[in-house]
């Protein structure tokens, strides 16, 4: 629900899927994609800070029970696959303010970009700030916490360059 998101053609969104927009097109989901059941799209939390834009593009595969939260921009590209309990988070609580509850401290936001044709494992989280290059793959129960470049198997908590893929 919200105003304008758009969903293309050919794409399937399964049962009980959640897709919640505050803006005018901040939810874009492209051509021939599939989103899993019980999976959660939000752009944006509050009404008097409706930010964040969500672009998943063409032929994108995401298992069930998986969330993004886009206030601080997410794109996914083309022909990336994705499994199940998938997280993502772009944005960030401060907690440099002694004394004050974390709920009032800044809200920074980075967004995180994941490149075309990337295998993304199952319960993978991706916190704010993060790129990943194109043709990646991000080993199933990994945490990234940094960005990583084109063309490499990552793994871990925290992630780390398993293996340079040719």
């Amino acid at each position: 629900h919200g105003p304008r998101i758009t969903i293309g053609s050919l794409t399937v969104i399964d049962e009980n899927v959640r897709i919640q927009s505050l803006i005018k097109n901040s939810i874009q989901i492209g051509k021939s994609c599939r989103i899993g059941y019980n999976t959660d799209i939000q752009s944006g939390l509050l009404l008097g800070d409706p930010s964040g834009i969500i672009k998943i593009s063409d032929n994108v595969g995401m298992g069930p029970f998986s969330h993004i939260g886009g206030a601080g921009n997410v794109f996914i590209g083309k022909n990336t696959i994705i499994g199940p309990y998938f997280s993502v988070h772009s944005e960030n609580h401060s907690f440099e303010q002694n004394g004050e509850l974390y709920r009032f401290q800044e809200v920074k936001r980075k967004g995180i970009v994941i490149g075309c044709n990337c295998w993304i494992g199952a319960k993978v989280t991706i916190l704010d700030g993060v790129n990943i290059g194109k043709n990646s793959v991000i080993a199933a129960g990994s945490v990234v916490t940094k960005s990583f470049k084109d063309n490499v198997l990552i793994g871990g908590v925290p992630a780390k360059i398993i293996k340079v893929l040719e």
